[in-house]
This record gives structure tokens, C-alpha cells and sequence, in this order.
């Protein structure tokens, strides 16, 4: 480690060294290299961190001699020197990743003060009362985030300064009340870590940036990290920047702005600001700011240099930025740039605007959109129509809407998220420590706080719906209610919240479903111009097959039939077909549920009409559609205590022998499946009769359908050959009855490993394959679904024995190398074989990536997630294309 160069001044780096000097380093020294008025300061690497980590949390050999060095740097060039009394250097030290974290890591301002240069600081701003507002700043954060003495215990102090001093806000404290907050500041310090506060300002700086290390792996950093699939070995940098003030009076303030609005995506600054504040001040949500328009008014000739450089910069980054700045005595200082985090809405209206200004191309605008966050724009709203009882406004901090039962405490909100139950977060202000909270909670609903708020930045990135700084709530922790006026809501009770208008809302609310904006119509189109894997959706009626067409599925990628027998009227068909005595009485059965299986594929095969339809034969064990054994005997037992019906008492007897007989010890590897049809090829005859009723006769109505029959389960190309022959025998039998010919194909669903193994002998047997991949993963890495995902999965995440869930994400190392094996010989024997993948993992933009390169002709995914699959298929064409590279700030 010895030799390397670990510390850069902002001049020696450029934007395209992100990955050594995080995305906020490589910015500044952008920003300062293309003459803006950046405050000078050093940048130490993301490889000093890793090395810092690597040694047992210790700085490598020469980092603190090549640090003194560029401060030395800075003191020349800004006549101050660390420590001075008379003119003292004073820095900040900000944490800055390769990719954008916001609020996720810990930042300290104002170091560099102690009992002599806060006198200093004093005598040269001619103002006591603001060096000492800047020393007690600074010794509670720096005594918070470096020496771990929790924020409440500072607050509790000047809360309690406040009082005696009988004012309401911080500004309003005299230099003689804030010098005894310093000194009990102190002390709280000596007593809560038995240290004294340094007061060496090398000291100082090293302990402070050993903290920005440590904090890349504190709570919040990780469970954002893993949120956003953001690798853990990325490392931080430190930015160390000379201070500049915004809290210097009236004509000082600081300040966060977008160059465009981040929830709607218009093309107008965006944003907030505070006079004679500084930076956490604004995201703290301690006070509400003022819009930057306001600053046009108060300041003229700063919005205007702040207007011009806000347009430079999205020029010259090509992107949406996120600028925060300050103000220091008339004098404009821009502290930060990066890519703006944007809901889904803004993020598809910036990308198709910049390609119309001629600012990206296609292919850039839809790398520009994260397919996840579409989510944000397929999910419901509330109905215009509604009537709604809103009980208090707020800001409209991060559209969409949701309801859910009021919860003060994140971590409850984690604890009821992981139950299922839909709740709200309710806090006065957010902080990074409530993001699992966040994460659990339907939306936020916070008291204080503005547009740019911690609060407002986190659900935006998530999608969630979240209204900010909505006053008139008075929030009691103590007794979990908050009151508006004389209305008192109670943890527990139902609210709903609406990001789009700020409106808190009493009670559930009626919801629509979604429509795709022009911007978005527009951006799919540019996906599917892009993409070269189809897109269709499971769909298992007419309604989500028209659903799934609407939203651009190029037909249907499975319809699963069983969800088509759990209807009141079809039921007790399927259980007398079940528990008939003789092939006889099964036959009379299926003879009843042809017409309705008829009618259910007549539907989907009209609303997909001219697109491939899917259809794959039933396949869960039979006992689903009995009734529970254990319901059965608690009937049985009430039967013979009470003497009861003996006719009754017979027929449920029997039925608990049959249940009983056909129960598994194992479901999942049971009777199901080609099994099913190979016992009882009746039923699988009577599905096949129905699809091809259905087909013919919409081709005598003038319709095109094209069914695809599929066989699932298959082990063995005998199994596939015995019941594609009994499909084929059907076909024949209905186009003679009919009069009609039609077109056809039967496959399989590749979900067993012995079918990947042996593909190129089922091939032979098959026009298609579909690999269902919830079973796949199941049967390859001998998991239960439902006991892993309940019992062990989060502790094999946890202790990274997997990275994923892999009934989420694609478990490519396993079950995608099973994958990949059947394409080739798949292809090898029959090329041109269609192939595609219908399990859950259709939707999911990191699967369809790797079905993208594995070469899979098409994915299936649920109908609302049509878009997602689109998007992602375009990307993973873009990103296999030579040269791409990832930019994790622009996504």
C-alpha cells in the first residue's frame, strides 16, 4: 500500500474519476476545473477507505503525511492556517461514494474550531453570537457522528436553553446563551465517552474522517446498499472543503435546487432555500424553507448567476442535477452537483425531453429510467370521483397514494411491514435511522420538513408516496395519536395519504388504475425498437389478457388452467371428478367442465387474438381442491357427539379416506404436473379438447388465434412424447368436427434439472420450451419456497451466503447455468426452437438481463409488469453492447 497516492486536490481530478473519487469528488473537481466558484479543498480515495478497512480500521502508510500536505495547499492559497488565532482554517468533511447515497453517510461542519479559533472566527465576522451558533454546530455533530453520543441528548439541551431563555427558535439565542450551550455540549460529551472534545485540529480532522470510513458500513448505508443492489466493496471518499457561511446574516442562506422538478419532471428550477442558515438546515427540517423562485426577490443577481450556472451544468453532465449551494455575504458558492434522484414520472418526461432538446439519444434516455421504479406508475391512484374527508394538507413531496394504519415508530412499521399489514409512517421529521421504516411503510407522512427533506429524498428514490411538512399535525409520541385541531388519530387507526396534492385523507380511499403518459408511450416505443427479446405476460382470464395487451405484451407466456377450477360453481365439478369411483364417473365430470374450460380459453384466445396464447395443462397435486383433512375431522367428531345425520357422517368419512389417500408428503415432487396426465389422460384430453374447441371456433368467426399447448413437469422426453401424441390426437379430432384447420404447437415448461440435462432429447418432442423458474429454483437448490423465504432465507442474505433472494433474482451461478445448458442443447438438436421463461423472474430487470444473454426469445411476467420487462429488455440489449458502461449516478 505504501506509495499510492491517496489524496487528490479538487484541480487534479475530472468527472471521469468517479470510481476513485466518489460521484461528489470527481463532481467538485469537474465543477472546479470549468471555473466555477467551488470552495478549494482535497479529496481522499475510496482506495484509502478499502485499505482503511482492510487494516483492521487503521489508515494506511502515508495518508495522514499526504493529507497535512494539501492542507498546506489550501492554507497558502487561502491566507488561513488550522488552528490560527487570528485567522483560522475551518473545513467540512463529507462522505461521497461512487454512487449516490443521499443522507446515508455522515458528514461534520465547521471543523477546525476550538476554545481559540471560535475567538477568532468571532472578531473577524465582527459577530460573537454566529461563531459561537457555528461552534456549537460543530461540537454536536462532530461529538454525534465521530464520538457516537446520540443527537437527543444535544437537542434536550438546547431545548431546555430555549426555555429558560423563553424563545422558540435556535436565532433567537444571544452569544452569551449560546456560550453556555457550548459548554454544556462539552461536558455532555466528557460524561457520555469519558474523552474530552478535541481540541487539535489535525485531531479533529483525522477523527473525522475515520468516521466517513466507518460510516460506509453503519445500518443505514447497508440496508440502502442492499435496497438498491449497490455493491458493498465500493468504498467511500472524503471530501474535506474550506467552509463557507451561510449563516452570516440576511444576505447569506444556503440551499438544495434541481434543474428540474423531480416528482413531475418540468423543465424549471426546483427547490428550497433558507437566509442566514446553513446546509442542514434545509434537510434537517428543523425550519420550513422558502421556494427558490422567493430568492429571485431577495437576492436578484445571485438567482441569476445560480440560474446560468444551474443551465451549465446540465449541459455540460447531460442530466438532471441536484445542486446545493450557499450564499456567504452576496457572494454564490456551489458546494455540490450530482444526477438528481427523480420519481418514475419526471424520470421518463426529463429522458424524452433531452432527447427532443438534442441533449441524449434514444438509447440514452431509456438507460436513463430505472425499470423498478415504474412500479411508481402502474399501481393505482385515487379516484378524481371520490369523495374524501381530508382532515390536513402538507407538501406533495413524492407522488402516489396510499392507505394504511398510522405507525409513530420505524421500527414497528418494519415489525408490521414483515407481517403483511399495510401502515403509514408518521414522524415529525425523518431521519436516515428510520429507513427501514421507510422501506416497510406503504408511505410517509412527516410534520415538518420540505420538498427536499430527508424524508422527501428517500421516498422519491423508493417510489412511495410522501407528504412533508404538514403543520398542522401535533404529534404525541408518548400517547402513538397526533391531533389536527381537536381531531385525534391513534397508532392503529386507517389513513391514506395522496403525494400528488399533499392531502392527508381519514380512512381508505378508492383507487383507478393507471395510464401511460405520451413521455412514457413514447419511451417504450424507443425500448422496443431497442430490445431483441419479446415481451409477453401470465395472464389466466380475458380481463388480464386485455389488461396485458394494453400495456404492449407481445401475447400470453402462460395461463395457468388450475386457477381457472377454484370458482363456487366449478369446484364441486373438479371434486367429483377427483373422488370419482371409475373412469366412468371422472368422464362425466370432465364432461361438465368442458364447456366452461371452452369458454375461459374462447376469451383469452379472442383478447390475444394474432398473438401466441400459452396455455399450460393443470398442474397442482389433486388434494388442493379437496377440502382440509383437518377441518374434515373436527366435522366428523361434531357428527358423532351429536348423534348427527348418518348419511353425512358416511360421506365425510369417505372423503377424509380419499383426502387422505391423496395427500403428499411432498407436494411439490408428488402426484402433479405430466404425472397427472399420464395417470389420468382423460384430463388432459378434456383441457386439450376445450383449447381447441375454443380455437376453431374463433377461426370460423374470422379470428387468428394461435395457441400454444404446454405440458408441464416434464422429467423425461417419453413422458412430453406419450402426451403430446394424445394433444395431437385431439387436434385432428376437433379440426374434423369443426371442419376447420388451425395452427398449433405443444411444448414443455423446463422447471426439473433432469429436463435441462436432457433437453436435446426433449427437444425432439417440443416446438417450444418455457422455463418456469419459481420450480426450477426450487427443485436445483432443494428449497421450499415458502419454508425458505419463512424460516432461513434472510439469514443466508444476511451472512452473504446468497446476495439474493433467488425466487426474486435469478440465481445465474445455479439454476442460470441449468438455463443456459438447455439453450445450447435445446438448439443443437432442433434450431430455432422457441425458448422463453414464464416464472416470476420475467418481471425482474436483473433476470431479464441475463435471459437477454443467454439468448432466450422471450420472458412472461405479470400484465403490470409488462412495461418493467420491456424497458429491461432494451437496457440489457444496450448494456451487452461493446463499450457500454454502467454509470451508477445516472440511474
Amino acid at each position: 500500500m505504501a506509495g499510492k497516492k491517496y489524496v487528490y486536490l479538487f484541480e487534479e481530478g475530472s468527472a471521469e474519476m468517479r470510481e476513485l473519487l466518489g460521484g461528489k469528488g470527481a463532481n467538485l473537481a469537474e465543477m472546479t476545473n470549468i471555473g466555477l466558484p467551488v470552495p478549494p479543498g482535497l479529496i481522499i480515495t475510496t482506495e484509502a477507505c478499502k485499505d482503511f478497512n482492510s487494516l483492521g480500521r487503521k489508515f494506511p502508510a502515508g495518508l495522514e503525511d499526504q493529507v497535512k500536505e494539501k492542507i498546506t495547499v489550501l492554507e497558502e492559497r487561502l491566507g488561513r492556517k488550522f488552528g490560527d488565532g487570528t485567522s483560522p482554517l475551518l473545513v467540512s468533511v463529507r462522505s461521497g461514494a461512487p454512487v449516490s447515497m443521499p443522507g446515508m453517510m455522515d458528514t461534520v461542519l465547521n471543523l477546525g474550531l476550538n476554545d481559540r479559533t471560535v475567538e477568532a472566527v468571532a472578531a473577524g465576522a465582527g459577530d460573537e453570537r454566529f461563531a459561537l451558533d457555528c461552534y456549537r454546530r460543530f461540537i454536536n455533530m462532530f461529538g454525534e457522528v465521530v464520538m457516537g453520543v446520540e443527537h437527543h441528548y444535544f437537542e434536550s439541551i438546547l431545548e431546555r436553553q430555549k426555555e429558560k431563555a423563553g424563545v422558540r427558535f435556535d436565532h433567537q439565542l444571544s452569544a452569551g446563551e449560546w456560550r453556555e450551550v457550548v459548554a454544556e455540549y462539552k461536558k455532555l460529551i466528557k460524561k457520555e465517552t469519558r474523552h474530552t472534545f478535541p481540541q487539535d485540529p489535525y485531531e479533529q480532522l483525522f477523527m473525522a474522517i475515520a468516521a466517513v470510513f466507518n460510516s460506509w458500513n453503519n445500518d443505514r448505508a447497508v440496508i440502502y446498499r442492499k435496497i438498491n443492489r449497490i455493491p458493498d466493496d465500493l468504498g467511500t471518499a472524503v471530501n474535506v472543503q474550506a467552509m463557507v457561511f451561510g449563516n452570516m446574516g440576511s444576505d447569506s442562506g444556503t440551499g438544495v435546487a434541481f434543474t428540474r422538478n423531480p416528482s413531475t419532471g418540468e423543465k424549471k428550477l426546483y427547490g428550497e432555500y433558507l437566509i442566514n442558515a446553513q446546509g442542514e438546515d434545509v434537510v434537517a427540517g428543523i425550519r420550513t424553507p422558502q421556494p427558490i423562485d422567493a430568492l429571485e426577490r431577495e437576492m436578484p443577481e445571485v438567482y441569476r448567476q445560480f440560474a446560468g450556472i444551474c443551465s451549465l451544468l446540465e449541459k455540460h453532465y447531460r442530466n438532471m442535477q441536484d445542486i446545493e449551494f450557499t450564499v456567504e455575504r452576496g457572494k454564490l458558492w456551489i458546494l455540490q452537483t450530482r444526477s438528481g434522484k427523480r420519481t418514475a414520472q419526471a424520470a421518463i418526461k426529463i429522458a424524452v425531453d433531452m432527447v427532443d432538446e438534442g441533449l441524449i439519444s434514444e438509447e440514452e434516455a431509456v438507460m436513463r429510467v430505472e425499470p423498478g421504479q415504474l412500479d411508481q406508475l402502474l399501481h393505482r391512484r385515487i379516484d378524481p370521483a371520490a369523495k374524501l374527508n381530508v382532515v390536513a394538507r402538507g407538501l406533495p413531496a413524492s407522488p402516489g397514494a396510499a392507505s394504511g394504519a398510522v405507525v409513530f415508530d420505524a421500527g414497528l412499521a418494519e415489525k408490521l411491514g414483515q407481517e403483511g399489514k399495510k401502515v403509514i409512517l408518521v414522524r415529525t421529521e425523518t431521519t436516515p435511522d428510520d429507513i427501514h421504516g421507510i422501506v416497510a411503510a406503504q408511505g410517509i407522512l412527516t410534520s415538518r420538513g420540505g420538498m427536499t427533506s430527508h424524508a422527501a429524498v428517500v421516498a422519491r428514490g423508493m417510489g412511495k408516496p410522501c407528504v412533508c411538512g404538514c403543520e398542522a399535525l401535533r404529534i404525541d409520541y408518548e400517547r402513538n395519536e397526533f391531533c389536527i385541531d381537536k381531531l385525534v388519530v391513534r397508532q392503529g387507526d386507517i389513513i391514506s395519504i395522496d403525494g400528488s396534492t399533499g392531502n392527508v385523507i381519514l380512512g381508505t380511499v378508492p383507487m383507478l388504475d393507471p395510464e401511460l403518459s405520451p413521455e412514457f408511450q413514447r419511451l417504450l416505443g424507443w425500448a422496443d425498437k431497442i430490445r431483441t427479446l419479446g415481451v409477453r405476460a401470465n395472464a389466466d382470464t380475458p380481463a388480464d389478457a386485455a389488461k396485458a395487451r394494453q400495456f404492449g405484451a407481445a401475447g400470453i407466456g402462460l395461463t395457468r388452467t388450475e386457477h381457472m377450477f377454484m370458482g363456487q360453481d366449478r369446484l364441486p365439478i373438479v371434486q367429483e371428478m377427483i373422488l370419482a369411483a371409475g373412469q366412468a364417473e371422472r368422464q362425466a365430470a370432465l364432461d361438465r367442465l368442458l364447456p366452461m374450460q371452452r369458454e375461459d380459453f374462447y376469451g383469452i384466445l379472442k383478447a390475444m387474438d394474432g398473438l401466441p396464447v400459452t396455455i399450460r395443462l393443470l398442474d397442482p397435486p389433486l388434494h388442493e381442491f379437496l377440502p382440509n383433512a383437518e377441518e374434515l375431522m373436527v366435522e366428523i367428531t361434531r357428527l358423532r357427539l351429536t348423534d348427527g345425520d348418518k348419511e353425512e357422517l358416511r360421506r365425510k368419512e369417505e372423503l377424509l379416506r380419499k383426502v387422505r389417500a391423496l395427500s403428499e408428503f411432498n407436494p411439490m415432487l408428488g402426484h402433479r404436473g405430466c404425472r397427472l396426465g399420464i395417470t389420468f389422460p382423460e384430463v388432459y384430453a378434456m383441457q386439450a379438447r376445450a383449447i381447441f374447441q375454443a380455437t376453431a371456433q374463433l377461426v370460423k368467426e374470422g379470428f387468428n388465434p394461435v395457441p400454444e399447448v404446454e405440458i408441464p413437469l416434464v422429467a423425461d422426453a417419453k413422458e412430453l412424447a406419450y402426451l403430446r401424441k394424445l394433444v395431437v390426437k385431439v387436434a385432428g379430432e376437433v379440426m374434423e368436427e369443426y371442419g376447420v384447420n388451425f395452427h398449433y404447437t405443444v411444448g414443455t415448461m423446463i422447471e426439473v434439472p433432469r429436463a435441462a440435462l436432457l433437453a436435446d432429447e426433449v427437444a425432439a418432442e417440443a416446438d417450444f420450451f418455457s422455463f418456469g423458474t419459481n420450480d426450477l429454483t426450487q427443485t436445483t437448490l432443494g428449497f421450499s419456497r415458502d419454508d425458505a423465504e419463512g424460516k432461513f432465507m434472510h439469514a443466508y442474505q444476511e451472512k452473504k451466503i446468497l446476495a439474493d433472494n433467488p425466487f426474486m433474482v435469478l440465481d445465474r451461478k445455479g439454476v442460470g447455468k441449468l438455463m443456459k445448458m438447455t439453450v445450447e442443447l435445446g438448439r443443437k438438436a432442433k434450431p430455432g426452437l422457441l425458448i422463453g421463461i414464464c416464472g416470476e423472474h420475467g418481471g425482474e430487470p436483473s433476470s431479464i438481463e441475463f435471459c437477454h444473454n443467454i439468448g432466450l426469445d422471450f420472458v412472461s411476467c405479470s400484465p403490470f409488469r409488462v412495461p418493467i420487462a420491456r424497458l429491461a429488455a432494451a437496457q440489457a440489449r444496450v448494456k451487452s453492447s461493446a463499450g457500454f458502461r454502467h454509470d451508477y449516478g445516472t440511474l
